[in-house]
């Protein structure tokens, strides 16, 4: 499932909050100098979800390090792999299991950076009738794309759980199947349904399944062998560029909100949507991992669990699919 959001936008931040700058992060300043153009493809379309993003072009992050770097939307008809295939963007952001099958496929992609530590996918239910472990879903109603099935089959083996007590009900992804008592929860993504139910005024409680073993890295950044060999420095000072904004985008959600909604004031977002969005997802972001090593970081033991969980979605792969030298690069400097 491709990250779903529906989510906000508006007004420009102040170039010295958060006390972050280039340099801090190991941007060498080429004030003056010619700029390189290069592209970053994200994985939907335009919201919080890729903020920090925005601080990074919005405070010149990469401007100051010689790119001038083109943020292209994602959405339903625009898959991020193709575009890092045929060198459109320098780097995408995709997720281990989409980078794996493409992978599978004969694609030369690595994974360079993990935005986000904890994988999104939740179970959302009601406070009235909540969803609170895997054991609970045994004789529930759960609504979700068939598609999906893989993921909550998953869920189940690593949990113990039978997934034949568990009656799928295919549903579109709105929280309105849950809330009108058609199904008794929904497999989604814990920054957008619960978002939009709470913004309703609707109880409600969200099961992360990363807390129950689903390892899947997700919003993770990928290049290809031929870029990480010809266009190293490009690629370092992109991921710099990404550190020094998400770290700025940690301190201040709601600055970071406000300028995504400046930033693109037609995307028909809703601010307090997309505030909460922005909040709910930085623990699924920093962890103590990231404390420790810096933005975007994984360790062999997260790499482990993430090969664990790809092969119960039928994605067999090795460790060398994620390579840590550029993040490696980035925070040394």
């Amino acid at each position: 499932m491709k990250p779903l959001s529906g989510l906000t936008r508006r007004h420009l931040m102040q170039c010295s909050a958060a006390g972050l700058g280039a340099a801090a992060f190991g941007l060498t300043p080429r004030m003056g100098h010619a700029q390189t153009s290069v592209a970053l493809q994200l994985s939907w379309l335009h919201s919080t979800q890729f903020a920090g993003s925005y601080i990074a072009q919005d405070r010149g992050f990469w401007r100051d390090a010689g790119l001038d770097v083109a943020l292209l939307p994602g959405g339903p008809n625009a898959p991020v792999e193709p575009p890092v295939v045929s060198g459109t963007a320098l780097v995408g952001i995709s997720a281990a299991d989409y980078t794996a099958a493409a992978v599978a496929e004969g694609a030369p992609f690595k994974i360079i950076g993990v935005a986000m530590q904890n994988n999104p996918f939740a179970i959302a239910s009601l406070a009235a009738n909540p969803v609170n472990t895997p054991a609970d879903l045994e004789g529930k109603r759960i609504g979700m794309a068939l598609a999906n099935t893989p993921v909550l089959q998953a869920l189940c083996t690593l949990n113990g759980v039978d997934i034949d007590a568990i009656e799928i009900v295919p549903t579109q992804y709105s929280p309105q199947p849950l809330v009108a008592g058609e199904v008794d929860c929904l497999l989604c993504w814990a920054t957008d349904l619960p978002v939009a139910m709470t913004i309703q005024g609707v109880d409600n409680v969200t099961m992360l399944m990363a807390d129950h073993g689903y390892a899947v890295h997700s919003q993770t950044y990928i290049a290809t062998e031929d870029s990480l060999a010809n266009r190293r420095a490009e690629i370092v000072a992109l991921m710099a560029g990404e550190v020094a904004g998400w770290e700025a985008y940690r301190e201040d959600t709601e600055a970071a909100t406000d300028l995504t909604l400046a930033m693109f004031p037609d995307a028909g977002l809703d601010r307090d949507t997309q505030l909460l969005q922005a909040e709910r997802q930085v623990p699924l972001m920093f962890s103590e991992l990231t404390d420790a090593n810096g933005f975007g970081w994984w360790s062999d033991d997260t790499v482990a669990a993430n090969i664990e969980t790809l092969a119960l979605l039928g994605r067999d792969v090795s460790a060398d699919l994620w390579d840590r030298s550029i993040l490696e690069e980035v925070h040394a400097g």
